[in-house]
This record gives structure tokens, C-alpha cells and sequence, in this order.
């Protein structure tokens, strides 16, 4: 059989459904996305048909990502949603030709928000019985044999063979920064040593320097400050991350408070001065005051020398994004009154990240577009970063096809003095600006990326794909907290 997945053509290039990173609980889909889903279903079967192909094997070209995005439009200006849209051309639901010039454009691409989980790491080893943490049954089912083995057998679903297939084969990848969530030191998923033996797996393909690393500190944790010396001694630390609404009591911290700010000195002194902090994406009601900007502004103001990455940029899933209002105390208008007040220019020490951000926003489009206005506008067209949070919403592809296609609408762009995105300013935010704060290596840009064995593997591949099309994350409020309980 040609395609292992999905053979019928089930699903769609472009993923839109309730998934989520695990940080928040699943949002419901409106009318309006079920509206995209029949359309883009309906179209493609038509486009299918006349080009001669299933379905599945049109769904899998560019033609078939265009006539998905094509929908999209179509469904939203209907509803008078044309704030943003995907500018794609009609005729490249037939054409492959002008659909690959539009979606396939070659850009290098630093996706600095990964995640992968060790399925056989040490954290499975103190679960209690029964438990079955990550177990995904709607999706796990459908993407590898190993979901119906027993016990923590599942867990191979998302494994380091499925990371890489989805991030450096599905997708245009290049580089990676593999970061971390939430959890007491006992409890991570992922460990700063498994992280390491996640970049071996790596290596056999040649690609070790396809992957960076965050150490995960958790200043209001005991133990770990002083973690922090060994962390740096022993791995080649990429950036430090922090959840500053997480606390092992429940109780966040605010970056400049005394656990925040001896975090932001033990990071100077260890020189590596790159601060990539969790805002936004409040996990709930508990230390919500914690998930927002208020202090992004006051620690960069006081530490000039240290870059702060805001991943997720302080998104709230749920709640629209408008034009800036300086009364709002969440969101992306928090980040952005805190750097106001304490004189934080674009193009500063501060750095707005994408990662589950862009890809809720691909299904609001006048969100998005004044999400993307605003953070271009005041933290900077060089200062924005691509960040995707997969491995929770399976290959990045999508968001990364979808950001080449994503335009703000001219008459929102001039009333609100939003940038429009140009192909040079998609260059920066795909990669170019994650170089200014992640050291890369002239050789592995210049020599190693256009011919390891990843890209030779990738370009083979790339004869015959098969992409899933399928997520991993939580998309029931019962897988959410599955997730959340980790433990049982």
C-alpha cells in the first residue's frame, strides 16, 4: 500500500482541532472550523478528482495544503473575519507548480520551542500502578502498533523515532531546541541527561548539531539553584527555563522577586545569559497574577546583559487578541505595557516566542493578526521567535506552511501601523533571529545542514511522503488532565 496513514484521506495537512501542549486545558472548536473542515474535505475531493489522484495522495501535496488554507479564508470572510487571512492563490488547489512556490520556500528554519518524552526515562519508574500518564487513546491509536501494547508499551508513540520523523523528515526543520516542562525534579518526563541521549539518537544520523538544550530551573524548588552549577558544567546549556507561575506548593514567583532575581544572577555568573521564560498559557486560576508580563519589563530594564526569550510571547488561549489596550493585564497587551513602562524599545533584550501561540492563532485570523501586529510592532521584527511546541501537535509542518501563507490585511495594518509580512521579515522570524541568541557554529549553517545525513534521508524521503497528520497532545478536558496528573 503507498500510504501507511490514512489511506482514505481522512485528515487534513493543515491540523485543526482542540489539541494542546498540556499547559492548558482544550478549547473548544467553533461552527466556524467545523465549516473549514467540510470545505477543505469537499474541495479536495473535487481537486482530486480532477487531477486524478485519491485523496489521500492530493491531501499530502502542496495542492493539497493550499485548497485546506483555501477553506480557511473561505470559511472566515463569510463571517466577516478579515483581519488576516492566507494568501494563497486559487489556482494552486490544481496548480503544484504555483502551489510549491507559495508554501515551499526553502527558509532556514530554528524552531526554539521542542519538546520530546522518554518513554522509558527513570520518571516511568516511580508512577504509581495503573497509571497512564500521556495516554492519548484518540490519537495514540491511530499513529503506531505500539499503542496497543500493554502497560507504558504506548508511551513508544511518541518516542525519539517519532520526534524525529515528525520534526526533520514531515517537516522543514532545521535546527531545534529541546525545552522542558513543569514538575518537581522527580518527575520530568524528560531529563537534562535524556535529553543528551535524545541528541545521540540524533547523531547517528549526523545531525547532533540539529539540537540545542535548555536547563529546566525552577528557582522557587529546592535544590534547584544549585543544580544550576552542574547543569553548566556538564552540558552544553543553550538557555535556562522557567515556569514562573509553577511552584512545587502552587505558588509562583515573579522574576523579581528574591528566588527570581538570584536565578537571574547565578545565570550571569555561570555566563549563559539567555533567560527563555514560560508567560502566558496560565495553567489555571492558582498563581495566574504569576503567568503574566507584569515583571518581564522590570527585569529586563535592571539586566541589560541577559536576553529574555517570553515563550509563548504571553498568549491566553481563549481570550481574543484585539488592538493594544494598555488597560488589559494579560495577554500579549501585558507584555507589551510592561516593556513600555520600563523603557524596553523594539529590538531590545527582550524576545516574544511563537511556540503554541501561532498555532492556536492559525484558526482566529483577526487574532492573529493583531498578535503578530503588535509583537512585530513593539517587542520587533527582529525579536520575534519561531517556536512550534511540538512534538505535542505532531509535525510542525502546518504551522510552518501556514506562517509562509499568513498575511495582515492592508486596512488593518495602516489603521493600527502593523508590518506587513514580507518573505525577508518571515526569513528573520523562521530563524534568522533565534541566531542572534543561539550561538550556531558558521560550519553547521555553511557546511553541515546542506548535506548531513538528515537532509539526505529528508530528500529521499521527500520522494514518496507519508505524513500522519495526526497530534499527540490533549484534546479532551480528560486527556488534559490525564496529562496533568502525570503521577495517576
Amino acid at each position: 500500500m503507498r500510504f501507511r496513514h490514512d489511506p482514505d484521506g481522512t485528515r487534513l495537512p493543515v491540523k485543526l482541532d482542540t489539541t494542546t501542549n498540556g499547559e492548558f486545558a482544550p478549547i473548544a472548536l467553533e461552527p466556524v472550523h467545523r465549516h473549514v473542515r467540510a470545505l477543505a474535505l469537499e474541495q479536495a475531493d473535487a481537486n482530486a478528482r480532477r487531477l486524478g489522484q485519491s485523496r489521500r495522495a492530493f491531501l499530502v501535496s502542496a495542492c493539497g495544503v493550499a485548497t485546506t488554507l483555501l477553506a480557511h479564508n473561505a470559511a472566515y470572510a463569510a463571517l466577516g473575519r478579515r483581519g488576516g487571512f492566507y494568501d494563497v492563490p486559487h489556482d494552486a488547489g490544481l496548480d503544484l507548480h504555483v502551489a510549491r512556490s507559495t508554501l515551499d520556500k526553502g527558509e532556514f528554519i530554528f524552531d526554539v520551542q521542542g519538546h520530546f518524552v522518554n518513554p522509558t526515562g527513570a520518571w516511568t519508574k516511580r508512577l504509581s500502578a495503573g497509571a497512564t500518564p500521556l495516554r492519548f487513546p484518540s490519537t495514540n491509536g491511530a499513529v503506531c502498533k505500539a499503542a496497543s501494547q500493554p502497560g507504558l508499551g504506548y508511551l513508544q508513540c511518541i518516542g525519539a523515532e517519532a520526534f524525529i520523523q515528525d520534526v526533520f523528515m514531515d517537516s522543514d526543520t532545521d535546527l531545534v531546541v529541546l525545552s522542558f516542562v513543569p514538575s518537581t525534579r522527580a518527575d520530568e518526563p524528560l531529563t537534562i541527561e535524556e535529553a543528551t541521549e535524545t541528541a545521540r539518537i540524533v547523531e547517528k544520523l549526523e545531525g547532533t548539531h540539529r539540537l540545542f538544550i535548555h536547563g529546566r530551573v525552577n528557582p522557587n524548588q529546592a535544590g534547584d539553584l544549585e543544580a544550576m552549577d552542574a547543569l553548566a558544567a556538564k552540558h552544553r546549556i543553550a538557555a535556562w527555563k522557567t515556569y514562573t507561575q509553577w511552584g512545587p506548593d502552587g505558588r509562583g514567583f515573579f522574576l523579581d522577586d528574591d528566588a527570581g532575581l538570584a536565578f537571574i544572577e547565578k545565570a550571569r555568573k555561570l555566563g549563559i545569559r539567555n533567560i527563555a521564560v514560560h508567560k502566558g498559557l496560565p495553567f489555571g486560576p492558582q498563581s495566574y497574577e504569576h503567568s503574566t508580563c507584569v515583571d518581564v519589563g522590570r527585569v529586563a530594564k535592571r539586566f541589560p546583559d541577559v536576553k529574555f526569550l517570553i515563550y509563548h510571547s504571553g498568549f491566553v488561549a481563549g481570550k481574543p487578541e484585539g488592538p493594544y489596550d494598555p488597560a488589559r493585564t494579560d495577554g500579549i497587551d501585558a507584555l507589551v505595557t510592561s516593556l513600555r513602562d520600563n523603557g524596553i524599545e523594539p529590538g531590545g533584550n527582550v524576545y516574544a516566542e511563537l511556540g503554541s501561540t501561532w498555532r492556536f492563532l492559525m484558526r482566529d485570523p483577526d487574532s492573529a493578526a493583531h498578535a503578530l501586529g503588535k509583537l512585530l510592532k513593539h517587542v520587533g521584527e527582529d525579536n520575534v521567535l519561531w517556536g512550534t511546541d511540538s512534538i505535542w501537535y505532531g509535525s510542525p509542518q502546518d504551522q510552518i506552511q501556514a506562517f509562509r501563507a499568513f498575511q495582515i490585511a492592508d486596512a488593518l495594518s495602516e489603521r493600527h501601523g502593523y508590518p506587513k509580512i514580507t518573505p525577508a521579515l518571515r526569513a528573520k522570524v523562521f530563524g534568522r533571529n533565534a541566531l542572534k541568541v543561539y550561538a550556531v557554529p558558521a560550519a553547521v549553517l555553511e557546511r553541515h545542514l546542506p548535506r548531513d545525513a538528515v537532509t539526505r534521508q529528508r530528500s529521499e524521503y521527500r520522494e514518496q511522503p507519508d505524513p500522519a497528520f495526526l497530534t499527540y497532545g490533549p484534546r479532551t478536558r480528560r486527556e488534559f488532565l490525564n496529562l496533568k496528573a502525570r503521577g495517576g
